[in-house]
């Protein structure tokens, strides 16, 4: 598990010293593209969820929308936690036991560490993603 973690550390670290190497001009195009009256597209917190589900939260590699995978699938946790009016964000933030096979919390150990990390909007957004596979 400390193996996991340290790559996992490795892995933010040569990523942010890759994001402060690119020149200024670059990094500067996004704005110089909104100043010319282009506008960003706004995801939605589910739109957004499912980017950090399938990417920067690394969830997608343990859970699938519907069937368990190395993790219950996201449809088990939405209904589980929509039943007993359970809080997914409280969990990704460590405030609160895991209520969807506890006996695979250490499996989760190393996520939580990097969901601890994202904000409050990102966490609202995976929430928000999960509830959504509810059909």
């Amino acid at each position: 598990m400390k193996k996991v973690l340290i790559i996992a550390i490795a892995f933010l670290a040569f990523s942010c010293k890759k994001q402060e190497a690119e020149p200024a001009e670059k990094q500067a195009e996004p704005e110089a593209a909104v100043s010319e009256g282009m506008q960003e597209e706004v995801q939605t917190p589910e739109q957004l969820g499912e980017t950090l589900f399938k990417g920067k939260g690394t969830c997608a590699s343990c859970h699938k929308v519907d069937t368990k995978l190395i993790g219950p699938s996201l449809q088990d946790i939405a209904k589980i936690y929509k039943e007993k009016n359970g809080s997914i964000v409280s969990f990704l933030k460590e405030k609160s036991d895991p209520i969807v096979d506890p006996s695979q919390y250490a499996l989760m150990k190393p996520n939580i560490v990097l969901t601890k990390t994202m904000t409050d909007e990102e966490l609202n957004a995976l929430e928000a993603y999960v509830y959504s596979t509810l059909k």
